[in-house]
């Protein structure tokens, strides 16, 4: 499996499925003896960005800070798997820039809005709609969804296993490229 090192960026809306992803990739990976790192977007705005809100400036520098650490475990040979929001387009140009275009991976999850919300374990959505929470991506703030990703998945149809299955399957590709 990927001795190279790389970025795994994982978009999409809150509850299309990033975290479950990231955490079922990490234990395929490590599973393969390959280090990686998960930096989930909830931890993550606890720990390196608990200083910062949502407003598109702060949140443009979320995804500044954590596209500069994965640039650094990618450089100490530690696959890195980033699962963010990261609802503008910019800002996740700007992690592919930071880290390297050779060594991101794009991956999108293209849930669609009502699957989310139905899912919505933390209430936020319903949150949202009632105007509990401002600047909440897909209801009162924009996600702009890739336009050529380097994977895109549908966790409403497609199950975890097989997202995995392809992700690794891209991984082992571009080692072999």
């Amino acid at each position: 499996m990927p001795k190279l090192a790389c970025t795994l960026w994982l978009t999409g809306l809150s509850a299309s499925g990033k975290s479950s992803l990231a955490e079922a990739l990490a234990e395929s990976l490590e599973a393969d003896d390959v280090l990686c790192r998960v930096l989930d977007g909830d931890a993550v705005r606890q720990q390196l960005s608990r200083d910062l809100g949502f407003s598109r400036k702060d949140r443009r520098e979320n995804i500044r800070r954590v596209a500069n650490l994965c640039q650094q475990l990618n450089d100490a040979g530690t696959l890195a798997i980033a699962a963010l929001i990261s609802p503008y387009r910019d800002d996740r140009n700007l992690a592919r820039e930071t880290v390297g275009a050779a060594r991101f991976v794009e991956v999108y999850l293209a849930t669609p809005l009502n699957v989310c919300e139905a899912r919505d374990p933390k209430g936020l959505y319903r949150r949202a709609r009632s105007g509990g929470i401002a600047s909440f991506t897909g209801i009162s703030d924009p996600y702009e969804a890739p336009l050529s990703p380097d994977l895109s998945f549908n966790t409403a149809v497609q199950p975890l296993t097989e997202c995995v299955g392809l992700t690794m399957d891209l991984l082992a590709a571009r080692l072999l490229s």
